[in-house]
């Protein structure tokens, strides 16, 4: 090894989460470093949330001016595949990071292109792909942001299949004639609404009960019900026994348990995501390699003073817009400590405590319609110990929602707290309904009372006066 680089911070993957890092260290004038293997910008830059909306945009906004009386003839046709796919390119920058490269240098942060495996304390060792050797020390803090990977059931005949992930369910270039989605995941209901619009026969196979698992039961109904009408078949309570593909580009043939047969052109597996440890070193610092990283609410790694893990790797949150809020939490963190600034304001809503992930988690689902959630469920508050009381309304009710379209369907639910009168969580499913959620993540996170939600008047006719609905309907 070469002689040590330093630097008073060293981060270890290029995602979201890590140019996030290098932002906040760089503005506390901290001099850093950052090490990605593959694209700078990540998994969600180039192969989950800007190609997969990407896509699904131009489907929505159709599905939308269906709906729309004097539009809705203008629009009967089907989606120019390859005007989407041009789009999604452009977003993804043909999947090339220079303009992610420029930004990272712009804010004076150093850029090494290869494998970073952490090398005992305070060190990351870096081989490049020409098989250059670096060694970068820090001076205060380590930070791990190496995201995630698919994961592939370990199911005979899997793997020769060559099944699709993620990444070629969101680069792909032709729409597969008949595609099977395994999982009722997010990555499965947004993939199934892309390309059942693209020109794909999509059939989903969830093993539990139904889509959306992680928000209320009714979100993955209604988007099973649509995707349905779209002409996709979804079937729950299956599970694959065996795969076996024809040759190297055949058809690809899935045996469920029972032993029934069904055959598509492509295979998606949407069955969960593994982190991104098993070989950068956890080993030398007394972790596990292969596990996920777990850390306390300033995302530092208990035991291991200098050393973060921010983003999907410590499993707290795996949304790209949480693991930039960990790493905005943690970039304060670092600087405070390099300052020599103590205490921290680590309690709970701190800035110094990234509390959002366990009590104002907001998701939003890009399917048709559209699913969005903030906080906990009903099931998961009362699992809690909360006593709670749900509120439902029709979002289809909404003078707003019947302007915005034609039949329009939808439901809005918040969790109340009764002992102290605030919201706990709000679900939103219908189209457009993904635009409502930042005012309920507000609601969540600064706990507003009930009382006071009262006085925040909705404009008229906007889909929002659904807040006034659910409140009329709590106060009976």
């Amino acid at each position: 090894m070469t002689e040590a680089v330093e630097y008073d911070v060293v981060v270890l993957g290029g995602g979201p989460a890590g140019e996030n890092i290098v932002d906040r260290t760089r503005a506390a004038g901290l001099s850093t470093a950052l090490v990605e293997s593959e694209l700078v910008g990540g998994e969600c830059s180039y192969w989950a949330c800007v190609p997969s909306k990407a896509l699904l945009r131009p489907v929505l906004a159709r599905a939308d001016a269906r709906r729309v009386p004097g539009l809705a003839a203008a629009v009967a046709g089907p989606l120019d595949a390859a005007a989407v796919f041009a789009h999604r390119d452009y977003w993804t920058g043909n999947w090339k990071d220079d303009g992610q490269i420029d930004w990272l240098e712009s804010t004076g942060a150093d850029v090494y292109r290869g494998h970073g495996r952490l090398y005992g304390v305070r060190k990351v060792a870096v081989t490049s792909p020409e098989g250059e050797h670096h060694v970068l020390s820090a001076r205060h803090a380590v930070v791990v942001a190496t995201g995630t990977r698919a994961v592939i059931p370990d199911v005979p005949g899997l793997a020769d299949a060559r099944p699709w992930t993620s990444r070629e369910a969101t680069s792909a270039q032709a729409a597969p004639g008949r595609l099977l989605i395994v999982g009722g995941s997010v990555v499965a209901a947004e993939m199934a609404t892309a390309w059942q619009s693209l020109g794909s026969q999509v059939t989903v196979l969830v093993r539990g009960s139904g889509l959306l698992p992680r928000m209320e039961p009714f979100a993955g109904e209604l988007v099973a019900e649509a995707l349905r009408e779209a002409g996709a078949v979804v079937r729950t309570g299956v599970a694959v026994e065996s795969v076996v593909r024809d040759g190297s580009t055949g058809p690809v043939s899935v045996v469920l348990e029972g032993g029934e047969t069904l055959e598509a052109d492509e295979l998606l597996m949407a069955t969960g995501r593994a982190p991104r440890t098993e070989d950068i070193g956890l080993d030398t610092v007394g972790l596990e390699p292969g596990g996920w990283i777990a850390v306390d609410d300033s995302c530092r790694v208990p035991g291991i003073d200098w050393l973060y893990a921010v983003g999907d790797v410590n499993h707290r949150a795996l949304l790209t817009h949480q693991g930039k809020y960990q790493a905005r939490i943690a970039g304060a963190v670092i600087a405070a400590r390099a300052e020599g600034n103590a205490p921290l304001d680590d309690g709970r809503w701190g800035a110094h405590a990234a509390t959002a992930d366990t009590e104002a988690l907001p998701q939003a689902v890009f399917t048709d319609p559209e699913a969005a959630s903030v906080g906990l469920t009903l099931a998961e508050a009362e699992r809690a110990g909360h006593r709670v009381r749900a509120v439902d309304y029709d979002l289809g009710k909404v003078s707003g929602a019947g302007l915005y379209a034609d039949g329009y369907r939808g439901r809005a639910r918040m969790v109340v707290d009764l002992d102290r009168e605030i919201l706990l969580g709000v679900t939103f499913v219908g189209p457009g309904a993904a635009e409502l959620l930042h005012a309920a993540t507000i609601a969540v996170a600064a706990q507003v009372p009930i009382d006071r939600l009262w006085h925040a008047v909705p404009a008229f006719p906007t889909i929002s006066e659904i807040w006034l609905r659910l409140l009329e309907t709590y106060r009976g």
